[in-house]
């Protein structure tokens, strides 16, 4: 199977969020802090599936946007994944979302797609990638971690409001180049 990274464009624009990114969860990080850094370990918690519910946002405002793109990895043309960039207003990227579709996980789809989100900001010459996760998706957390990224804070209210009852808690990854 063969993995393309496209940047979106009028043609590829429907293809926007067609992924499944729903995961399971089983466990989450219980973070401590030590010495100015921020630790953690992983407890179980009974499995239940997550599914993020979709932002509406003008995508075609994407196209050709030298501050905001999406990157679409596509498995012989099937949209396999996706990765939302925006400069931030502190300069470096931060990445909106980023989902690869249950069915095309654990084939390097994620890798290619944050190897060329990587790509997009030295060309902009900014100083590294941000992004929010959940306490709760530690498949992702430890993803990131692959890919270099530091845990460098967190949020334990940023839900409150919009998930009345969770206890999740925003996590702030960087790679700072």
């Amino acid at each position: 199977m063969v993995i393309e990274i496209r940047e979106i464009n009028q043609s590829t624009l429907q293809n926007v969020n067609q992924v499944d990114g729903s995961f399971l969860v089983d466990s989450r990080l219980i973070l401590t802090a030590v010495d100015g850094h921020i630790q953690y370990t992983i407890e179980p918690v009974p499995s239940y599936t997550k599914t993020y519910d979709i932002e509406p946002l003008d995508y075609q405002t994407f196209i050709d946007n030298p501050n905001k793109t999406i990157l679409f990895a596509y498995a012989d043309d099937e949209v396999a994944g996706q990765i939302i960039l925006r400069v931030n207003w502190n300069k470096f990227a931060y990445v909106e979302d980023i989902a690869v579709d249950l069915s095309f996980r654990r084939l390097g789809v994620g890798g290619l797609l944050m190897s060329r989100a990587i790509d997009w900001a030295r060309e902009k010459n900014l100083p590294g990638i941000m992004l929010e996760t959940q306490d709760i998706n530690v498949p992702a957390c430890r993803f990131y971690e692959r890919c270099g990224f530091v845990m460098a804070g967190f949020d334990r209210l940023l839900y409150k409001a919009t998930l009345p009852g969770s206890e999740e808690i925003a996590l702030y990854w960087y790679l700072i180049f």
